[in-house]
């Protein structure tokens, strides 16, 4: 298998090393290295400028790599196969082995070999930067059962129902009739949001994470605190002896102003989240904008034109205690429904 071949030790190019390839289909004795990785100064995969044959990979060297690689072609193409061939080297194994053809002068070579687009490019990375410079430890290993994930999808997901299902209940016992049109507002705004999620999953691999389930939860509160803010200033207006329809529209007015505000800094947070961070917390930031976004669209062109319709509704106008905006309960300062509001 290739994943268990051990190559040479690499650690000291002035030696020779026995090894194979990375696919373990030939065996190689190395003599010392006449060309290390840092006198690479580019490596690009190309087409052939005539259109034909497969891919090929071009090497650009530095002034002292130029001079190797013109002693060790010279030499080496005069020798018989395999004799002329070198190999190039990386964490102990031979990724390529070419043949010298001629001599090359002038620090400009090409590997040709019928390459495929995908094997020229790992060829190209391999000889442009190596190996990473670095020995990485491993900072913690747990181990999770495969069901697990499954158990706290469905434990996010419940808990969104839940604070949805509470949201929605406190909003119809509070604004009544209001409060459906709060509760319309939430199921067109989790219709975009699912829309959204399934589009750019199939055009781009999103996922909802946890994180993500998580940045829409949160969501929810903020797009309550839009009509919430909405609802209390249309009331506001009432109690000053607005008429219900004069009061929505000065509400609007007013209430935009700091709707806009709050999903610019909920925005910009999710901005600086999504910038800074990494992994599972990115998830957040991206749902938790994307719902940012969503509930200003909703607020100005579903949520207003609704409650600008119901102010001009008969019904509403007439102030019963259903509407939510009933001019006798809001002036009595009782939020309480008591025997003289029946």
């Amino acid at each position: 298998s290739p994943g268990l071949l051990q190559g040479g030790r690499a650690d000291d190019p002035t030696k020779y090393m026995l090894t194979c390839s990375k696919e373990g289909f030939e065996k190689f004795v190395l003599a010392p290295a006449f060309i290390t990785g840092d006198q690479v100064s580019d490596s690009q995969a190309t087409l052939p400028q005539q259109g034909a044959g497969g891919w090929m990979v071009t090497l650009d060297f530095d002034s002292a790599g130029a001079t190797k690689l013109s002693e060790a072609s010279n030499s080496l193409s005069r020798l018989p196969s395999p004799q002329n061939r070198f190999g190039i080297v990386l964490d102990g194994l031979v990724v390529s082995a070419p043949f010298f053809s001629e001599p090359i002068l002038g620090g400009k070579a090409q590997i040709e070999g019928s390459f495929k687009a995908e094997e020229a490019q790992q060829l190209s990375q391999v000889l442009r930067y190596g190996a990473l410079p670095v020995t990485l430890n491993i900072a913690e290993s747990t181990s999770i059962s495969p069901t697990l994930g499954q158990d706290q999808l469905s434990a996010g997901l419940l808990a969104g129902a839940i604070g949805l299902g509470l949201v929605v209940l406190y909003l119809i016992i509070y604004y009544r009739a209001l409060g459906f049109v709060a509760v319309f507002s939430l199921i067109v705004a989790a219709a975009f949001l699912w829309l959204y999620i399934v589009a750019l999953g199939r055009t781009i691999g999103f996922t909802l994470t946890l994180a993500g389930i998580a940045g829409a939860i949160v969501a929810i509160g903020i797009t309550a605190d839009s009509f919430v803010v909405y609802f209390e200033r249309i009331r506001d207006e009432i109690r000053d002896g607005k008429s219900l329809r004069v009061a929505t529209e000065l509400a609007w007015v007013r209430a935009r102003r700091t709707l806009l505000a709050a999903d610019f800094v909920s925005l910009l947070a999710a901005f600086v989240l999504y910038s800074l961070s990494v992994g599972s917390v990115r998830g957040f930031a991206f749902t938790l904008g994307l719902t940012t976004l969503i509930d200003v669209f909703v607020a100005f062109w579903f949520t207003h034109p609704l409650v600008t319709y119901f102010g001009k509704s008969k019904w509403a106008e007439t102030g019963g205690i259903l509407t939510g905006v009933s001019r006798k309960r809001l002036t009595s300062g009782s939020a309480i429904l008591t025997g003289s509001d029946k």
